[in-house]
């Protein structure tokens, strides 16, 4: 029966929707996917039966994702993987190292091993899989990772997340001086924590986007929310031509400052501390760049950070966007289920598709939009427009 509505008078029914040929097809099959005497066919039919058994991987690691991010979690805490990088080494060898009983750190190996961050060696030792030489490779994913505790802790009740009860959350703490009435008023202590995590991941961003981004065009670029200025750095060990600059809150952008000032950058890098979504931005630029900014803010906020880069370019000048993006089969999980949670456990912002990003920019004045193709577009995906 469809559902009805109550009114003064009585229960009124809502109006049947027609049922689409689509519809039909998908509810037939998932009646027939559902039936256990289908299920049973579809695992022994020679046809079906590797459908069936990747179905039922699938399923099962639905089910037991958590425990995995867990062993990951434990691997990154305890440096595991680059204690085997050093050398394999046995479960009892290993023990006393990671402050586990040997039963303890053979059950944690063979986690890890099924999970093909380390790999099974002869005489009974465990050395370092490709997976888990990958992420020794990326310290930005281990601090990632190390960081996900927070996380975890807002998920331990999912409903109470989508319902806003979890408020305060652990995460909305960490990031807490962003939606500060004050942002600019945070005090150093308060920032260096998400401003050196942002800073250790950053590297993934700026390869990516420097393989697709002729940077050398330009003589003068603005970096906004730059955080410690690892992407500028970046910048400037490749293209030796732009002056640089770098917009963030003022404790933030000090310890920009002295990040170039240990590079070498001094001379040609500054910093200027504001709140991007309150203080004009500094003009004098012909780029300006968004490394991971736009998707930790809700749409007003962006649509008001767009309008405020497209006051401080000159004609000409261009705007260039990089985080990641959804609207894409390749970006689907990483858009519409990590971000879309973590965001909501910060307290604001969601992955835009491309589409959406554009419609954004010519609403702001922008021209000529156009994507950017990058090289990881689970990582990043890049967008520029221009000041006509």
């Amino acid at each position: 029966m469809p559902p009805a509505s109550v009114t003064a008078a009585g229960p009124v029914a809502e109006p049947v929707r027609p049922v689409s040929l689509a519809d039909r097809l998908a509810g037939w099959r998932n009646r027939l996917v559902a039936s256990p005497r289908f299920q049973r066919f579809a695992a022994s039919f020679p046809l079906t039966k590797p459908i069936a058994k990747r179905n039922s991987q699938a399923l099962f690691d639905l089910c037991a994702g958590f425990v995995y991010a867990q062993v990951l979690q434990a691997c990154v805490q305890l440096d595991l993987f680059r204690i085997l990088d050093e050398a394999p080494r046995s479960a009892a060898e290993l023990a006393p190292r990671l402050a586990l009983s040997e039963a303890s750190a053979e059950r944690l190996l063979g986690a890890a091993a099924a999970l093909d961050l380390v790999e099974r060696r002869s005489g009974g030792r465990y050395g370092l899989a490709m997976l888990g030489a990958a992420l020794l490779g990326n310290p930005g994913v281990g601090a990632m990772i190390a960081h996900h505790r927070l996380l975890y802790d807002d998920l331990a009740d999912p409903l109470a997340l989508l319902r806003g009860e979890s408020r305060p959350t652990a995460l909305s703490g960490y990031w807490g001086y962003a939606t500060a009435e004050q942002p600019a008023a945070a005090p150093p202590a308060e920032v260096a924590a998400y401003s050196a995590l942002m800073a250790q991941s950053q590297h993934f961003v700026a390869d990516d986007i420097l393989a697709a981004y002729d940077f050398s065009q330009h003589r003068r670029i603005l970096d906004v929310g730059g955080g410690e200025g690892a992407f500028l750095i970046r910048v400037a060990r490749q293209v030796k031509a732009p002056a640089l600059m770098l917009f963030d809150l003022p404790a933030v952008a000090a310890r920009a400052q002295a990040r170039f000032e240990a590079e070498g950058l001094g001379a040609r890098a500054s910093t200027l501390g504001g709140d991007m979504h309150r203080d004009s931005l500094p003009e004098g630029a012909d780029l300006v760049t968004l490394v991971r900014v736009l998707h930790d803010h809700d749409d007003d906020a962006v649509r008001g950070l767009l309008a405020q880069i497209r006051a401080c370019l000159p004609p000409g000048g261009t705007l260039l966007i990089a985080e990641p993006m959804a609207g894409s089969p390749e970006t689907r999980r990483m858009a519409e289920v990590y971000f879309a949670f973590y965001l909501l456990a910060m307290g604001s912002g969601r992955a835009r598709s491309p589409a959406e990003l554009t419609q954004f920019l010519l609403d702001a004045g922008f021209s000529d939009v156009r994507r950017l193709k990058t090289r990881r577009p689970l990582l990043t995906g890049g967008l520029t427009a221009r000041v006509a």
